[in-house]
């Protein structure tokens, strides 16, 4: 399996090089990203970087560094400087970033080498990587089926099998859902784990920065790297903001089973018990929880997220940078520059943004979901008392097929399971369950584990039992 960890053994055992990796990550960008489209751009330069690095292990140096030479997909809304960083949107399609973001300046010093910027859905909204100004990225396992979104093209890069690991962003399953669609795993952290500065806000009090790779413990040392308090964002939080959590050899599940009736395909439910007894033979235990409010997050969630998304995508107005398109007056400038460089679904949601905090339906629908997402944060608290996770599925459908949701309410359901962990601020890790068959084709499904505010590194621990110890 291709792993960060595979990679680094092979670099100082001196079987490979990290030129010759980036080399090779490069040549099948060349031969298989003309079908696939994970990339919008592609770093040739790379190479360079790769050759310092080779010559760092050969030289013996920077075996402090826990990702020297290891090549790293970077979804597109994430500012690496000197780059272009479009968040797939026409508005933005020759902005260049003046600066890193806390990410990319944490994975740079860890010796992470940047092999290019990868699709996503247009400022992240949506979940099959359709919504991209720039085209639709194919889902490498089944190139009529979306790779899942809005990191469908860092999930996309790393089931390629260009790089090890990619870098998403997760407002409300944007990691979590590629993960379980392309095969991998993904991870969402504790909010406030993972500074947001640098990355193109969607929602703000929602989104975080995570790592897709091919195995639990890359995803913990990707996160252990890119994690930590950051004095440009006030959101970050110390170690010792939530108790540490306790590493376990038995763990008690919860499983809401009342959220698994609407919506969820039939041959998922089946792989998702199958799960449940796995769990079982290994020793854990697994009991029925109730979660009234929990399952009705996908409502609150479509409401805070549409609001937040109006006020942050007010910025790009024509006047400091991006598209800017001429105009009679200051109110054509910004008509005429938000109507070209905006996509449909973009539009859709700030005008529903602004709809829910207009004057006399503020307190009717933005205030009243942030009551219920309050609500939703002292039922998991509760419930947190009696498991040490909650179990559900990833997705409630394995990968669909490219055009197949048109219906935008449709493909909102697809994040039920998903959005309230965003809503609440707790980390879930994905990772696959099984398969299930779709027009003579092998689909990965994947679960998905819940866990408490901080209890990150339990999330890894369990994840790394149940799955790394499986492949």
């Amino acid at each position: 399996m291709f792993t960060i960890k595979s990679l680094r053994e092979q670099f100082l055992a001196k079987k490979t090089t990290p030129l010759q990796v980036v080399e090779e990550a490069l040549a099948k960008i060349k031969k298989e990203d003309g079908e696939i489209h994970a990339f919008l751009d592609v770093y040739e330069d790379a190479k360079e970087l790769a050759k310092q690095a080779t010559a760092d292990y050969d030289e013996g140096r920077g075996s402090d560094l826990p990702l020297l030479g290891i090549p790293l997909a970077i979804k597109n809304n994430i500012l690496i400087k000197g780059r272009r960083a479009t968040g797939a949107s026409k508005i933005l399609e020759n902005y260049i970033a003046t600066y890193d973001a806390t990410v990319i300046s944490r994975l740079k010093k860890a010796g992470a080498i940047f092999i290019g910027a990868t699709n996503m859905d247009e400022f992240a909204m949506g979940g099959s990587t359709e919504n991209s100004a720039f085209g639709v990225t194919k889902n490498p396992l089944d190139t009529k089926r979306v790779p899942g979104g809005s990191s469908g093209g860092s999930a996309g890069a790393v089931a390629m099998g260009v790089v090890p690991a990619a870098i998403g962003t997760d407002t409300g399953g944007s990691i979590r859902q590629p993960a379980s669609f392309c095969g991998l795993v993904g991870f969402k952290p504790t909010y406030g784990a993972v500074s947001r500065y640098g990355l193109m806000a969607m929602g703000s009090s929602l989104d975080q920065a995570g790592p897709l790779t091919n195995c639990v413990a890359d995803a913990e040392l990707i996160h252990n790297v890119i994690a930590g308090v950051d004095t440009m964002d006030a959101t970050t939080i110390t170690s010792d903001t939530y108790p540490e959590p306790k590493i376990k050899e038995a763990y008690t599940f919860g499983v809401p089973k009342n959220f698994l009736t609407e919506g969820l395909d039939e041959d998922v439910k089946k792989a998702f018990f199958a799960h449940i007894e796995l769990l079982k033979t290994l020793g854990h235990t697994v009991v029925d929880v109730d979660l009234p409010l929990f399952e009705k997050g996908l409502a609150a969630y479509y409401i805070v997220v549409q609001a937040e998304i109006s006020s942050n995508l007010a910025r790009y107005d024509g006047m400091r940078y991006g598209l800017s398109m001429p105009g009679t007056d200051l109110i054509s400038v910004y008509q005429k520059t938000r109507a070209t460089g905006f996509g449909p679904e973009v539009k859709r949601r700030i005008l529903l943004g602004t709809y829910v905090l207009s004057s006399g339906y503020y307190d009717a629908y933005y205030g009243k979901a942030q009551q219920v997402r309050g609500m939703m944060r002292k039922e998991l608290k509760e419930i947190f008392k009696i498991v040490d996770f909650i179990l559900t599925p990833t997705a409630p459908t394995p990968a669909f097929k490219i055009g197949e949701q048109e219906d935008p309410l449709a493909m909102y359901k697809q994040d039920i399971f998903t959005v309230p962990v965003n809503l609440t601020g707790v980390p879930a890790l994905t990772f696959p369950m099984g398969k299930v068959i779709r027009d003579s084709v092998s689909l990965p499904v994947g679960v998905q584990y819940i866990a408490s505010h901080g209890c990150d590194s339990q999330l890894f621990a369990i994840g790394k039992k149940v799955y790394d110890d499986q492949l």
